[in-house]
């Protein structure tokens, strides 16, 4: 026999203050090397869309190096970030296609 009658279950949902928000948000960001699927326009929209800031150059403040798949070999943006990376930095260098999965996650995290 079932003795429970018509339980309600309660369900929180989350402040909205506390939503997700996109890798790129409020990070700095830089490109090197030509990208394959859009041009560095787009893909700077693209950045500021999802949070991010663009830079023109690596700095100390940089957060991510972008690496276009039509790059030619090293370029100095890359050896600029992979020494200050060996200091102790935290850049995280990714490749044209994860940058690409990235920037679709912005239209799948809620608005904040």
């Amino acid at each position: 026999m079932n003795n429970n009658k018509d339980i309600t279950e309660v369900i929180l949902l989350s402040d909205p203050s506390e939503c997700l928000k996109h890798p790129f948000h409020h990070k700095q960001i830089v490109f090197t090397g030509a990208l394959s699927t859009m041009t560095r326009s787009e893909a700077a929209k693209r950045v500021r869309a999802c949070g991010g800031i663009m830079q023109g150059a690596v700095t100390q403040d940089t957060d991510f190096l972008i690496l276009g798949n039509k790059r030619r070999g090293i370029s100095t943006k890359q050896l600029k970030a992979e020494k200050l990376m060996s200091l102790g930095l935290d850049i995280q260098i990714i490749i044209e296609d994860d940058f690409i999965w990235l920037i679709s996650m912005q239209e799948e995290l809620p608005k904040v």
